[in-house]
């Protein structure tokens, strides 16, 4: 199957249609909306996706934290796509470009079901357990090697 990471303009189709992917996938399962501020504070951050025949099928956001470091959020797969290798595709590629920025350390809160995908990815939990959204995550990290 051929699909395409991209880095996603703000305010483009692409874009749009990434923010009903996350609706879908992370927040209408708990009755969570976004507001106009969680939206325009996007403009500042890497928006990457996965492409398949035009259409978003995953995605993310990158939020600088520091000049050496950017926080992964909004991690989000179409379900049809779920665990068909499509996220550990879109993880490697991230890396690689956060690498091309000059970035050294990917950090994110990860839902507690989905730190065994992380550590297969070779991410280490750095914190204790703890309650974002009423559901229990772990930080993590990967210092990337260029």
């Amino acid at each position: 199957m051929e699909y395409e990471f991209i880095e996603i303009d703000f305010l483009s189709k692409n874009w749009i249609d990434s923010i009903w992917l996350r609706y879908k996938i992370l927040r209408k399962p708990l009755n969570l909306d976004y507001s106009y501020k969680d939206l325009i504070s996007e403009k500042d951050e890497f928006q990457l996706g996965v492409l398949y025949k035009r259409n978003i099928i995953a995605c993310l956001l990158l939020k600088k934290t520091n000049n050496n470091t950017l926080k992964m959020r909004q991690v989000a797969v179409e379900e049809d796509w779920q665990s068909k290798g499509l996220g550990t595709y879109m993880v490697s590629k991230t890396e690689e470009f956060s690498i091309s920025k000059g970035f050294e350390r990917i950090i994110l809160n990860a839902r507690k079901t989905a730190v065994p995908f992380y550590l297969k990815q070779n991410y280490e939990i750095i914190s204790e357990e703890f309650l974002e959204v009423g559901i229990p995550h772990f930080t993590m990290q990967k210092i990337l090697k260029s």
